[in-house]
């Protein structure tokens, strides 16, 4: 008797278009990725206008985007708020030559999801690259200590946006813990509520900002203050947060 031997699902393909500093640098990273069956290049350019033009023609899901194009420096900052006012489904990942504190903040106010360095191997972008297109962000403990501290830098963060002027007082409270690194037993301490209180409040947070995960609602409520703060001289260590990670654990 024949049995019926299901077949395993293939992953499904993500569309990336590339944006590097240079065509060749472009081509190349395009090469790169299209090595992955799990990725589809839909495209490879160094100049703004030209690969603007591109994600509104190709529809990509995630961009991989230089922070540096047409040898301007923060041009990819300058392109990825562009395309967060074009497509907000679409993913940014952002390449940066160093992680250094003001790049990786200004990336993520740009509406990157995720930042990668260059000295960082392929596979790792690849693995990049499918986080960020299932809806997390990518960055290492480092990157969101970075953070956090612009976020303490800041006196308070602007709630102007539509989506978190819903918000109820209580509720921007519990942001405003969660962006300076409480755990849930340390808001429900500060703010007199239960455990279970506060869970209950970061379900419907989530809810009304978009965001699934507690690194999203930090960088979420980073992208919201009004103006960057330089980062400190002496860097301070980063305060017990459970955060999920690139690799999907927890700290």
């Amino acid at each position: 008797m024949m049995k019926n031997l299901a077949l395993p699902q293939r992953a499904a393909v993500i569309r990336v278009l590339a944006a590097d500093r240079t065509p060749m640098d472009s081509q190349l990273l395009a090469e790169a990725l299209s090595k992955s069956p799990e990725i589809e290049i839909c495209g490879a350019y160094s100049a703004s206008q030209g690969a603007l033009a591109a994600m509104e023609r190709e529809r990509p899901e995630v961009v991989v985007l230089s922070s540096m194009l047409e040898d301007i420096e923060s041009k990819g900052f300058e392109v990825a708020r562009k395309l967060r006012g074009m497509h907000s489904g679409v993913r940014v990942v952002m390449l940066l030559d160093a992680s250094e504190p003001s790049r990786v903040v200004e990336a993520f106010r740009s509406g990157a999801k995720g930042v990668f360095c260059r000295n960082q191997s392929l596979q790792s972008l690849v693995k990049c690259i499918k986080s960020v297109h299932s809806g997390q962000v990518w960055a290492n403990s480092s990157e969101l200590t970075f953070l956090l501290e612009a976020l303490n830098q800041t006196p308070a963060w602007d709630v102007a946006t539509q989506s978190a002027a819903r918000l109820s007082k209580r509720e921007r409270d519990v942001v405003r813990a969660v962006a300076e690194g409480r755990t849930n037993r340390e808001i429900g301490k500060h703010l007199g509520l239960t455990e279970h209180t506060v869970k209950n409040y970061l379900f419907r947070i989530f809810d009304k900002l978009g965001v699934s995960t507690r690194v999203e609602l930090v960088v979420y409520a980073l992208a919201c203050t009004q103006s960057a703060s330089p980062m400190p001289a002496k860097k301070a260590g980063p305060r017990a947060v459970v955060l999920p990670l690139r690799d999907g654990s927890t700290r």
